[in-house]
């Protein structure tokens, strides 16, 4: 693991020297390379189009479920809130019923003693009552008011009791009303509010695609706009086809190639990418691609052989220039098939599979982006 680490910086060491600007060997431009060149370049603008086309779409379609969504959710607050306000309400009411069940309660109280004490009088009386209090008038001229106070008394004390009695019935019923329909809309707010957080979350999940989905028709705009401006160079060059080219005329800049590009060869992810970090120390910056002894070896992408030899830890190694500070590199190579300077295309032969320094059968595959090791899954077509 040493020994791969320690070629695992040189091969940096390397693509820093590249990065300088050590001049590369030059060959003239070739037509049909460039022609071909042109074609993949205008393939891939269709292809980007088409995405742009479809991420249009599908913007447009969130933003039917995004304003479906917002009045559903809308429904679902207003709901709530009725809910709420129907629950508050009903507290209110039974606060006031209860108020006035307790003034009830307090009237009996206060007026209990004289109530009371009516009632021992009328006891001694016996059964009697109100006649025998009547026949106790001592003045017969008295006995006609007597008469009239007795029958007052008594129907007060009647229209009293079946007062209270009833009111204290239609509280007793209207306070059960209450409770039932307090239950009722408490349930009902309830209800509401578990209803409104489907919506809202709907709502916050379309707005996260919205978001991500401009961005990814930006990023695709960039792209678009980097490769036509490459495949104009590339018409200019043909144009000018044995005069003097136009500098990186000959390339198509890699980025608008990410998650389009063929894998090197055919074969299982054998490691993964791994980050470097300062604490995990410097470690190999790309993948290793189990294959077959002897298979076919393809550049990713067109561009200029940059090195080609044996390096320390990769064996045969072939570094591709693509411009625009991109690099492909191809480690464990049985044997060379380009040499530094040579001009390729996507899909050209760079050596067969050979054998690790470690004895595995593989390619150690890596990919360089504005001069940074990327994952090259991420750029490779998913399989």
């Amino acid at each position: 693991m040493t020994g791969r680490t320690t070629a695992g910086v040189r091969a940096t060491a390397v693509i820093g020297v590249l990065l300088a600007g050590v001049p590369l060997d030059a060959q003239d431009t070739d037509r049909v390379l460039t022609e071909a060149l042109s074609r993949r370049a205008s393939a891939r603008l269709q292809t980007l189009h088409q995405d742009a086309d479809r991420l249009l779409s599908e913007e447009r379609s969130l933003l039917g479920d995004l304003r479906r969504l917002e009045v559903e959710r809308e429904i679902k607050v207003t709901e709530f809130r009725q809910a709420d306000a129907a629950a508050h309400n009903a507290e209110v009411a039974l606060d006031q019923l209860d108020s006035e069940l307790r003034q009830l309660e307090e009237q009996v109280v206060s007026e209990s003693p004289s109530l009371r004490g009516r009632l021992v009088h009328l006891y001694k009386l016996g059964q009697g009552r109100y006649v025998r209090l009547l026949l106790s008038t001592s003045d017969a001229s008295s006995i006609r008011q007597a008469a009239r106070v007795v029958a007052a008394m008594a129907a007060r004390d009647q229209d009293r009791l079946a007062t209270h009695t009833r009111r204290v019935a239609e509280l007793t019923t209207s306070r059960q009303i209450l409770l039932d329909r307090q239950l009722q809309a408490s349930t009902l707010r309830e209800a509401a509010a578990r209803a409104k957080v489907g919506p809202e979350r709907a709502v916050a999940a379309r707005n996260t695609l919205i978001r991500e989905i401009s961005q990814r028709r930006d990023l695709n705009a960039r792209l678009a706009a980097e490769l036509l401006a490459a495949q104009q160079k590339l018409q200019a060059a043909l144009t000018m086809f044995g005069a003097d080219m136009p500098s990186g005329s000959g390339t198509l800049p890699l980025g608008p190639f990410r998650g389009d590009l063929d894998w090197p060869v055919r074969g299982a992810l054998r490691r993964p990418f791994v980050r470097s970090t300062l604490a995990a120390g410097p470690v190999p910056a790309g993948i290793d691609i189990a294959a077959e002894e002897g298979a076919p070896v393809v550049a990713v992408h067109g561009g200029t052989v940059a090195f080609a030899d044996t390096f320390a830890g990769f064996g045969n190694l072939v570094i591709i220039d693509h411009g625009y500070q991109s690099f492909s590199l191809y480690g464990n190579l049985a044997e060379l098939a380009v040499a530094k300077g040579d001009r390729i295309a996507n899909g050209d032969v760079v050596g067969p599979i050979g054998v690790a320094p470690t004895g595995a059968v593989g390619l150690y595959f890596e990919l360089r982006v504005d001069g940074r090791p990327v994952d090259p899954v991420q750029w490779l077509k998913k399989r």
